[in-house]
């Protein structure tokens, strides 16, 4: 007889974006030997090459870069364990987001139509697993572990998870039920090795399906993998006006926008357009984020260059 204390996945949940991001980036930046060093010599780089116009157009001539993914599914009860079928609609949200070829970028305003811009990065199930043995890029592990925080337990197999794949070859998203309210959260480049990658609670992972509305769309694991590429809130996780998400085609911002905001949106004096709220990062439903910008993209292939190389220089596993 089913336990009554359980819930349905789809009553955990979150009613609001909330990514988990920052505050686990924060305690990384305290606990991790080296890792604000690290970050800071990517920022450098990623400044100066926003300063450099002429790299932008070789951003937009670059080589398309795909990056092998394997998505370890934990569950504890039958509706935890999302099919084939969702997985695979999330890669294809990846890739039309990333490639800017999703069909809701006609609803960018004007003024920043010309920002939207492919980036040149591209996502496929891992085609082999680190042996060198044939996979479909799915590991899917019962665990006994009934819901998981923000403090990496999904991500070993000793506390109820699932042992990251070998994390400079392969985009870890480990998609589990979460608690604490979090839709998901990332580790920024130059972290651990062994937590690197992605996690999403498994009610907003993928197009559809089990998914629930408004995170229903694949945009939650589109904003994660924005910051495992090293971008930032866009409203810079302030709330007087002075954050920045260190992009500059990006206009100021000074709170997370929620659920549909209608254009425009004015705060931190940035009017007549205002807030930039259907960026995929910041904190609208799904149905209202549809647009990364060039200088963005800028920063997410810099993160590669600089702090994930062999990504570039390897071919989808």
């Amino acid at each position: 007889m089913p336990d009554p204390r359980d819930q349905s996945t789809k009553t955990r949940l979150a009613p609001r974006r909330c990514c988990g991001t920052m505050g686990y980036h924060l305690d990384q930046l305290e606990k991790t030997p080296g890792y604000r060093q690290t970050l800071g010599a990517l920022e450098d780089v990623s400044q100066r090459r926003m300063r450099d116009l002429k790299t932008f157009a070789e951003a937009d001539d670059a080589k398309p870069v795909t990056i092998p993914v394997v998505v370890h599914i934990l569950y504890r009860i039958n509706a935890e364990n999302i099919s084939d079928e969702q997985v695979k609609s999330q890669i294809a949200v990846l890739n039309e987001d990333f490639g800017a070829t999703n069909a809701d970028r006609t609803s960018i305003p004007p003024v920043w139509a010309g920002l939207h811009v492919d980036t040149g990065i591209r996502f496929a199930l891992a085609s082999k697993d680190p042996e060198g043995q044939p996979t479909d890029g799915i590991v899917r592990v019962k665990t006994k572990k009934k819901v998981f925080g923000s403090t990496n337990q999904m991500k070993f197999s000793a506390t109820g998870g699932s042992d990251a794949w070998s994390t400079d070859a392969y985009l870890n998203i480990w998609v589990c039920t979460l608690g604490e309210g979090l839709l998901g959260y990332a580790q920024f480049p130059n972290g651990v090795p062994d937590t690197d990658g992605v996690v999403i609670l498994n009610t907003a992972f993928g197009r559809g399906g089990s998914a629930v509305a408004p995170f229903d769309l694949g945009r939650t694991t589109t904003h994660e993998v924005g910051h495992w590429l090293n971008l930032h809130h866009i409203w810079g996780d302030t709330q007087d006006c002075t954050g920045s998400d260190n992009v500059d085609d990006t206009p100021p911002q000074q709170y997370p926008n929620r659920q549909k905001p209608t254009f425009p949106k004015i705060s931190c004096g940035n009017g007549p357009n205002g807030d930039m709220f259907m960026n995929y990062m910041d904190y609208v439903d799904d149905a209202a984020m549809y647009m990364f910008t060039r200088g963005q993209a800028l920063r997410m292939r810099t993160a590669l260059e600089e702090a994930r190389p062999a990504f570039l220089a390897t071919e989808v596993a």
